[in-house]
């Protein structure tokens, strides 16, 4: 099991010093919508050359102008890119046909699906390369939205990754149902000691691979 770690700020100074501090402990580091929103490519640029090893996952969230976005992500460094689910199914094809060209990967995010079963089930087939359980940010603390985990994992050998505002409290429900991978994020980089956190999260993964 995979721990990634989203960092989503707009301090994007702040962000690299913590990742620094946990790249031992992660296996993915996702650079979240926000900090998308605040640096646009050069967050993945920086990223990359902070850490040219490590896998980077854009939360680009696509749902428009794929081609364009991908391209620019890649060129930034990125490796994987997530692209909304329920979103036209021409996008998704010209999303897949450029990650081919760029040699980046896709990232199903389910967040806006309205029949998560089905985009599970066709995401392979689009090209897909992983899939994300996505709780909306400002939704609480609900764990309401894994009611569809057995659909969606009996629907796609992909792997899928959980991100659900995971901490301490519900980290052992969510590793319960054997996602390939979690994705925290404030719980580490917010925590008062970070690493500390990460090698929690990370250990608990490594545990349960």
């Amino acid at each position: 099991m995979k721990l990634q770690i989203s960092f989503d700020s707009t301090n994007l100074n702040q962000a690299l010093e913590t990742a620094k501090k946990v790249d031992a402990y992660c296996d993915l580091f996702e650079i979240g919508s926000l900090t998308l929103l605040a640096f646009g490519v050069r967050a993945i640029e920086a990223f990359r050359q902070q850490f040219p090893q490590k896998q980077l996952v854009a939360d680009t969230k696509i749902i428009d102008r794929g081609a364009e976005i991908t391209d620019l992500m890649a060129k930034g460094g990125a490796d994987f890119l997530t692209v909304m689910g329920g979103t036209n199914k021409h996008v998704l094809h010209t999303v897949a046909q450029a990650a081919s060209h760029t040699k980046t990967h896709i990232i199903f995010d389910l967040i806006d699906s309205s029949a998560p079963g089905q985009t599970a089930m066709d995401a392979q087939g689009f090209g897909a390369h992983a899939i994300v359980m996505h709780k909306p940010h400002d939704e609480g603390e609900s764990l309401e939205f894994l009611d569809s985990w057995s659909m969606v994992r009996g629907n796609t050998p992909l792997p899928i990754f959980i991100a659900a505002k995971i901490n301490r409290s519900n980290v052992d429900k969510i590793i319960a149902l054997k996602p390939d991978g979690i994705i925290v994020g404030s719980a580490i980089t917010q925590a008062s000691d970070p690493v500390q956190e990460a090698q929690f999260f990370y250990q608990l993964c490594k545990q349960k691979a």
